[in-house]
C-alpha cells in the first residue's frame, strides 16, 4: 500500500490495518482457498481509501500471483 499512496500521493495513517481471512472451502470434493481483506485506513475519505487498496492490490506481487487462484473480497472501513 505504500507505494500505492506515494503514486496517488496519499499519506498512510499510522494505524492503518490489514485484517486477512483465508478459508479453507471444500465443495463437492474439491478444495480451494478463499480470502477477504478488511483494510481501514482513518481519517481517509472512502472513495480515496478504495482507490489507494485497489491500486495496491494490483501491483502487489501476492495478488498477482494468486490471481485467478484465490477469490479475493476486499473490504474498505
Amino acid at each position: 500500500m505504500g507505494l500505492a499512496a506515494q503514486k496517488l500521493k496519499v499519506a498512510l495513517p499510522r494505524d492503518t490495518t490489514v485484517d486477512t481471512e483465508i478459508d479453507l472451502v471444500v465443495n463437492e470434493g474439491t478444495y480451494f482457498l478463499r480470502a477477504r481483506l478488511n483494510v481501514s485506513l482513518p481519517g481517509i475519505p472512502v472513495d480515496t481509501a478504495r482507490a489507494l487498496v485497489d491500486a495496491a492490490y494490483q501491483t502487489c506481487p501476492y495478488s498477482k500471483a494468486t490471481c485467478g487462484n484465490i477469490d479475493v473480497t476486499l473490504t474498505v472501513r
